[in-house]
């Protein structure tokens, strides 16, 4: 008898014979090639200079020309390629094909970015697909999955996952994004495999000379996205699947949630607290006790006497409100449960067996919408009218992985079917597990699809837990049940780094952590750190003790509160990246790489030796100790080039390295730089500003629906290519598509006398801006300006401790201001 290990062996060996066998001549298309074996197809598509389809099937049978991630354009998409004997070429790339089917993409420099491993194994238990894995290889993206930023040496499995306190090493969790950039040398390729079922990943885990991804069912196809520029390829990731679209103003403010703030009284009480103690705040989270057992779109009338005068109250504090609306429907028929009466009457729910299937979740026995049909993502929407007509202003999804309670798995049996009708994909039925992983995301899709159909004007709100590549587009998310540990607040930034590389720019963890009670110190850590990320939520479960600012005395309050000011203070440079961020894909917080991929001498990014450091945006390095619950000093990272500290204004001076324009034209690495060492006090959180940057800062307001009083401060951090812009809306409609907006664009210029000059642009678009003045503050000058002029007549000049100021009327014309 054949050991079973050896069995296995010739199986495989067996099964990669079969697809090496000699393959059909090569077909040149249009825009590709094809090419089969006796058993298998390889089909190659540009869909642009940049960008490669790959898909291989069994012979004669090619799959649906059809994704939920890919946008129909982009999946349309074709151009022109020149033909090559073993294969093609475009502007960017070059394809060759071997004939068992492997596959190489290199530069038109002649420099392999992904080169096949091996042909492609087919097994009974699905398909491997396997590229080498060169020295020095980097792996970032899938999402919010616990662990290091950078993806090397592990492996991972998408599967949507209720993973209540979840751990550095729980996999998978609540979101499944096959989506990965490798870095090499500098060089970066993006991967997006385009498969719903429960795929692997393995970065090097199994085998340390190749990386694999691989599924049980359904299609091979996958998509190969070339930078070199890891940034270009975070833009073009968008231009496949959809930027996240541009939030309504207050979704950027400070936020305050609870499981659950209960009764009425408690949420009157937390949302006057926070007026009267002056934390700035725009929203207030109601968790599942405000309905009626627990029952989705309802409301308990016991414990919520007067939930709409409740919502208007807020509304009238300049709070908005967001509820929980689960997307389990408790099964009671004949109790004039309008969504379940409505659902059945519309055959809305999946089934199991030919008969709705039934499955425990919070209300108890609950039926669940069939999502991947449009018509049930229409009612869906509609069930949402009470609410809205009532003012609510954002709708949570949770459990929608979807979290049922009576397995082992957490989740719906395999059984169960699904009904696709979806417009531009062909009509079938699924089962569970290739519904499974798209099932969040289209959940959240129909509520988001809901809210514009109720209020065409208003930009939605729409958090989801669970969601596949491509959600970005229907809503936010956060990274789900975590912990009030000090690990948790460390793994924050990767998760939100590596969600912002997959598309999701709008992301938050529970500030504080959800389970457990965080120390008066961490909680201040954790409060400070969240002003600057994209969605800025304290959020705690049932049985832990309380999280608001003021919890733990005057002291601790103040700190919080100073960080919550600083972020409002901040919103017009938070606004404005969010808007750039609906059009590039670019995410709001950024790993160093992706801005610096040339910042150390042998290319390894430089996030590898700051782990706790970030940027938000462009412009500014947020420089968390890699271990927060230390107080002894740590070294900090800055990338090369001129920065300010954005506290004092010191100037940092990290120019010793060479620029990656110097890089690209010298043979010799740039000099190292040695970190600067910081030791922070328990209310410091070191912040850096880029040289070069002009920081749009407005007066502290109490919500996003308070004008500012006074001025817009333009802050001037002088340096190589020195610019800024702004961008203004209403925050709230769709407005800013016929026009109603403003943007403007500010550039400086450092001349070796020391002077400065600021030049305002001229205005876009049709919006009236809150100021009408602007107050221009110049940092880092060697010397005090004896003037500063402005259409040549001279102007007050006033020091402040970061810089020298003036203030200038805001003519809505282009100006020009000198600091001489």
């Amino acid at each position: 008898m054949i050991p079973r290990l050896a069995l296995l062996a010739l199986v495989s060996a067996v099964s990669s014979v079969a697809i090496a066998q000699p393959a059909t001549p090569l077909i040149h298309t249009p825009s590709g090639l094809e090419l089969s074996s006796p058993d298998h197809t390889l089909r190659i598509e540009a869909l642009r200079d940049d960008v490669l389809r790959v898909r291989i099937f069994p012979l004669g049978h090619p799959p649906e020309d059809a994704s939920w991630a890919v946008l129909p354009q982009a999946l349309n998409s074709r151009i022109p390629v020149t033909p090559e004997p073993t294969g093609f070429a475009t502007p960017a790339l070059r394809v060759t094909v071997s004939p068992d089917l492997q596959l190489t993409v290199s530069d038109l420099s002649g420099n392999v970015l992904q080169q096949d491993a091996a042909p492609v194994l087919w097994e009974d238990t699905g398909f491997r697909v396997a590229k080498r894995l060169p020295l020095n290889d980097h792996f970032f993206g899938l999402g919010d999955k616990p662990g290091p930023l950078d993806r090397i040496g592990q492996s991972f499995v998408m599967w949507n996952t209720d993973a209540f306190g979840f751990q550095e090493s729980t996999d998978p969790i609540y979101k499944s994004i096959p989506w990965f950039i490798e870095m090499h040398d500098g060089r970066a390729m993006g991967v997006l495999f385009d498969n719903t079922f429960r795929t692997s990943f393995d970065f090097g885990h199994q085998r340390t000379d190749r990386f694999t991804f691989s599924a049980p069912s359904g299609p091979l196809v996958y998509y190969l996205v070339f930078g070199p520029d890891p940034k270009h390829v975070v833009e073009t990731y968008a231009w496949l699947t959809g930027p996240t679209p541009l939030p309504p103003l207050w979704a950027l403010g400070y936020q305050q949630s609870r499981y659950s703030y209960y009764p009425q009284t408690k949420v009157e009480e937390i949302a006057a607290r926070l007026r009267a103690d002056h934390i700035p705040s725009d929203v207030i989270w109601l968790d599942i006790d405000y309905q009626l057992k627990n029952r989705p779109f309802t409301v308990d009338t016991q414990a919520f006497p007067d939930f709409p005068g409740m919502i208007h109250k807020l509304a009238a504090e300049h709070f908005h409100t967001v509820v929980i609306t689960d997307l389990h429907i408790a099964n009671l028929p004949n109790q004039n449960y309008a969504p379940y009466d409505s659902g059945v009457a519309g055959d809305h729910f999946v089934k199991q067996n030919g008969k709705d299937y039934v499955g425990p979740v919070w209300p108890g026995p609950s039926v669940f919408p069939d999502f991947t049909r449009k018509v049930t993502r229409d009612w869906w929407g509609t069930l949402y009218k009470q609410f809205t007509d009532m003012g609510v202003a954002g709708f949570w999804n949770d459990m929608n992985e979807p979290a049922v309670f009576t397995y082992p798995s957490k989740t719906m049996p395999d059984d169960v079917t699904h009904r696709i009708e979806e417009p531009g994909r062909p009509s079938r039925l699924a089962m569970h597990p290739e519904i499974h992983n798209i099932f969040g995301m289209e959940n959240s899709r129909a509520t988001m699809d809901g809210q514009l159909a109720l209020r065409p004007n208003t930009r939605p709100f729409v958090m989801t837990r669970a969601s596949y590549a491509g959600g970005q587009r229907y809503s936010t998310t956060w990274t789900g049940d975590n912990s009030s540990t000090w690990n948790h607040l460390r793994q924050t930034t990767p998760q939100l780094l590596n969600l912002g590389l997959s598309g999701f720019a709008m992301a938050g963890a529970d500030v504080g952590g959800f389970a457990g009670s965080p120390s008066p110190t961490l909680l201040t850590r954790w409060l400070m750190l969240a002003a600057f990320q994209p969605i800025d939520r304290d959020h705690a479960a049932k049985g832990t003790r309380d999280h608001e600012p003021w919890v733990d005395g005057p002291q601790q309050e103040d700190i919080r509160r100073r960080y919550i000011e600083q972020r409002y203070r901040l919103l017009p440079y938070l606004y404005t990246t969010a808007e750039a961020t609906s059009h590039t894909g670019l995410p709001i917080v950024r790993p160093l790489f992706l801005e610096f991929p040339h910042a150390t001498a042998d290319l390894h990014p430089l996030d590898q030796d700051a782990p706790g450091e970030f940027l938000l945006g462009h412009s500014l390095l947020i420089a968390d100790s890699p271990s927060p619950e230390e107080v002894a000093p740590y070294e900090v990272h800055l990338p090369p080039g001129l920065w300010y500290d954005l506290w004092t204004g010191e100037k940092l001076d990290r120019r010793l390295a060479t620029t990656t324009r110097d890089l690209e034209i010298r043979d010799a690495p740039p000099p190292a730089l040695k970190p600067l060492m910081v030791t922070p006090g328990p209310a410091d959180l070191p912040i850096y500003v880029r040289g070069g940057t002009i920081l749009p800062v407005a007066p502290l307001v109490q919500s996003t629906d308070e004008k500012p009083s006074g001025p817009l401060t333009l802050r001037v951090y002088p340096g190589q290519d020195c610019e800024g812009s702004i961008y203004q809306d209403d925050g709230n409609t769709f407005d800013f598509r016929q026009g109603a907006y403003l943007r403007q664009h500010f550039t400086c210029t450092l001349a070796p006398d020391g002077s400065v000059t600021v030049s305002i642009g001229p205005r876009e678009g049709s919006f009236t801006p809150w100021w009408t003045q602007i107050q221009i503050e110049v940092l880092g000058l060697t010397t005090p300006p004896p003037k500063a002029t402005a259409v040549g007549q001279a102007m007050p000049l006033q020091h402040t401790p970061l810089g020298w100021t003036t203030t200038i009327p805001d003519t809505t014309q282009p100006q020009t201001i000198r600091f001489e």
